[in-house]
């Protein structure tokens, strides 16, 4: 599929894995995007894909080339889903030229023990293909050390690695223009929060390296090829990436026999008895977490509650606050509430988790012993008007 002129799309989709890293799950799949850049002395190939798919890929690298070579291959991000067919490509095209900075051949080194030429790059090199010249830019952290762009300034074409990317197999199309994209932007913002999440200042800062270039065409390596959304895709890493939230609360709690349950859903009705319409629920053992923390990007509040289990947390609660914690989010309000029947424990713990936490404690802590009475629904009642106060109080 060609993108723009010279430019191909060469990507496969991946409606198989289950499950992305072994944790997030995919229920649209997703896609492991590669691009050829074709110019008249020399052929750039921009990525790999998952090793698994490398003959399916090798297929569509030679229904555009033929029999052509192919000079470069460049490596803006060494992750096995982009790297892992890079000994395959080298098998099939062994006088090709790696590119790619001093810690992406440490990696490489470390992979694939593999040969090959190579070609060092560092911030602002260029290489001529001859009609595109390729622009190399450095952003460390987005979201691994060596992560590196490439920028076609010919057709104003940003091959952004991870940045950028979303969950999502590509449906027939590639381009944004000719697919609906509908499904993709709450897959971004899950794949941002689960995967970028904890690196927003990084992001932040390539944001602003990259700030003045022309972009028509912005190429991730997973999900499709952005070119009349690219303002839109830009603002909202941009938003992420400096932990602004909506309106709204997320009330994440572990229950065994509904007891706990009851005080999340007096809470959820005081919110929106008091205005706030954005009031998300989640059962901590009946959602994935990746989704929790993906609303937990998008609200800006957060009430979270767990039963004590064996004089500890919910396990599946305190694994969701230590995926929270790991982010390193700000800007966000917190209160919290636990349970106990015989051995009071999840109230304490909670409050040592929430302090770790760069958030604000919203209202008054509440502990609960054994079922839902009348003073702990008052306690339930006011948390959720201090948090919803707090909410109101910056509406513009």
């Amino acid at each position: 599929m060609e993108i723009t002129k010279d430019v191909h799309y060469v990507g496969v989709n991946d409606r198989r894995t289950t499950q992305f890293e072994g944790l997030w799950p995919l229920p649209y799949g997703v896609s492991y995007n590669s691009y050829l850049v074709v110019g008249t002395e020399k052929v750039a190939l921009i990525d790999t894909v998952e090793v698994c798919y490398c003959e399916a890929y090798l297929k569509k690298i030679r229904a555009v080339l033929g029999d052509r070579k192919i000079d470069y291959l460049v490596i803006n991000h060494m992750e096995p889903d982009h790297s892992g067919s890079l000994p395959f490509i080298l098998s099939h095209y062994p006088d090709i030229t790696f590119v790619g900075n001093k810690k992406t051949f440490e990696m490489i080194d470390g992979f694939y023990g593999t040969g090959g030429n190579r070609h060092l790059v560092a911030e602002g090199d260029t290489l001529d293909l001859g009609g595109h010249t390729l622009n190399f830019y450095l952003i460390p952290m987005v979201h691994w050390p060596e992560t590196m762009v490439t920028y076609d300034a010919t057709t104003s074409t940003l091959f952004a690695g991870d940045a950028f990317g979303c969950f999502g197999a590509l449906n027939g199309g590639c381009v944004d223009k000719d697919i609906n994209t509908d499904i993709y932007w709450d897959e971004m913002r899950r794949y941002y929060s689960n995967i970028v999440g904890k690196y927003g200042a990084p992001v932040q800062r390539a944001l602003k390296k990259l700030g003045g270039l022309e972009l028509k065409h912005i190429c991730s390596t997973h999900g499709p090829v952005w070119v009349e959304n690219v303002p839109r895709v830009i603002d909202i890493y941009d938003r992420l990436s400096r932990y602004e939230a909506e309106e709204g609360v997320v009330v994440a709690y572990g229950t065994m026999y509904g007891n706990t349950e009851a005080v999340a859903e007096v809470i959820a009705e005081e919110l929106c008895k008091q205005g706030i319409k954005n009031v998300v629920l989640h059962d901590v053992s009946r959602t994935h977490h990746s989704f929790i923390i993906s609303d937990i990007f998008k609200y800006k509040g957060l009430i979270v509650g767990s039963c004590t289990y064996n004089t500890q947390l919910f396990p599946e609660m305190e694994a969701l606050l230590s995926k929270i914690a790991a982010r390193d989010m700000k800007d966000r309000y917190i209160g919290y509430f636990g349970s106990y029947t015989w051995a009071s424990a999840a109230y304490k713990k909670l409050g040592e988790y929430v302090n770790t936490l760069n958030f604000e404690v919203i209202g008054d802590a509440i502990e609960m012993k054994q079922t839902l009475n009348a003073s702990t629904e008052d306690a339930a009642r006011a948390m959720a008007r201090a948090m919803a106060e707090k909410l109101k109080s910056e509406r513009k």
